[in-house]
């Protein structure tokens, strides 16, 4: 059985419903038409299970998608200095669940309104509307940025500033379609590169470098 998100199960009901009734009174060519979005909205919030590697000196992607960046920022609101970024990009049929990179304490948590400009663009991680959640874990401090993007317009954050939370446990998630930054000190040990496939939960992103 297929694990759905919880945020999704509205827009899958409406859309089955839609497709139901359409059957019903036999119009069966915009039934066919409709089909394909139906099936979409089970595949966007599907949920999976995902156990993959564990531990303090991991860093695991917050997020499914394709790394478009791996670039040195200025990070100066939580992290405290310049720090890796790294860029994940998740196109309408990845899984847009996010996950925690790593287990520690939420220290920070920041809402910030903005624009939904397309969220490969470089300016998005300051532009686009975003949550950042600040996280201080036993090795350092990480950052983790949900940007909403053109088609994105809804960011969901599970958890409040001062939550205990587990590397992999579900951190929240993005409707339709956007970007997740991933902020570390620059002495850590980037194991990706532009152009891979990430996993969250699965893809180990990078180690500490003191491990």
């Amino acid at each position: 059985m297929i694990r759905i998100a919880p945020e999704g199960r509205l827009f899958i009901a409406i859309a089955w419903t839609i497709l139901v009734v359409l059957g019903l009174l036999h119009w069966w060519w915009i039934a066919a038409l409709w089909l394909p979005v139906a099936v979409w909205t089970i595949v966007f919030f599907r949920d999976p299970v995902r156990e993959g590697p564990r531990g303090e000196d991991l860093i695991i992607a917050p997020a499914d998608g394709v790394v478009v960046s791996v670039i040195p920022v200025d990070e100066p609101a939580f992290i405290g200095s310049t720090a890796t970024r790294v860029s994940i990009f998740m196109n309408v049929v990845n899984v847009h669940v996010n996950r925690y990179p790593a287990s520690g304490r939420l220290r920070y948590r920041r809402y910030s309104k903005g624009a939904f400009g397309h969220a490969m663009a470089e300016k998005a991680s300051t532009t686009n509307e975003q949550c950042s959640i600040g996280i201080e874990t036993s090795r350092g401090r990480l950052l983790v940025r949900q940007i909403a993007g053109s088609v994105a317009r809804r960011i969901v954050t599970d958890h409040p500033e001062g939550t205990e939370v587990r590397q992999g446990e579900r951190m929240g998630m993005i409707r339709f379609g956007s970007r997740v930054d991933l902020f570390a000190p620059r002495s850590i040990d980037v194991l990706v590169k532009e152009g891979d496939k990430t996993k969250a939960g699965l893809t180990v992103v990078a180690r500490w470098s003191n491990a």
